[in-house]
């Protein structure tokens, strides 16, 4: 058996807590019909628990994240793959900025926009993430 590092914690905490995030949205997409039906209070007793949830997944991903930077070294990396981590790093801002837009807002069109941001944004992340733990060293 291969055995477990600390890499392998860190990155174990770090794909964790983007698949509580980003997973959460999206099963929280899927219930939402559901959940209307339930009653008017029914989504957003829903979304209240989740942010306590999908918010402390996001403080994982930002400590983490920071903890992959310092073990990774960007600046032994190529302009390739530092453009990549440049565009993942914009779209962590996005989804972040958009989810909070999304939590506080009043209007079905905040709440809409803020909620497609943020899942797209997320799950761009995720994408340039893989892209960046599967490049050629």
């Amino acid at each position: 058996m291969l055995p477990v590092t600390l890499e392998t914690i860190r990155l174990f905490l770090h794909v964790t807590a983007a698949t509580v995030w980003v997973g959460g949205q999206l099963t929280l997409l899927g219930l939402l019909p559901i959940l209307r039906g339930l009653g008017p209070d029914a989504p957003k007793a829903a979304a209240k628990r989740f942010n306590v949830i999908a918010w402390s997944a996001f403080g994982v991903l930002f400590i983490t994240g920071i903890w992959n930077l310092l073990a990774e070294s960007p600046g032994s990396k190529g302009t390739a793959w530092n453009a990549t981590l440049g565009m993942k790093l914009v779209m962590v801002a996005a989804t972040g900025i958009a989810a909070a837009f999304h939590a506080g807002g009043r209007s079905k069109a905040v709440l809409a926009v803020g909620g497609a941001v943020s899942l797209l944004a997320g799950l761009a992340a995720v994408l340039l993430g893989i892209m960046l733990s599967t490049a050629p060293a």
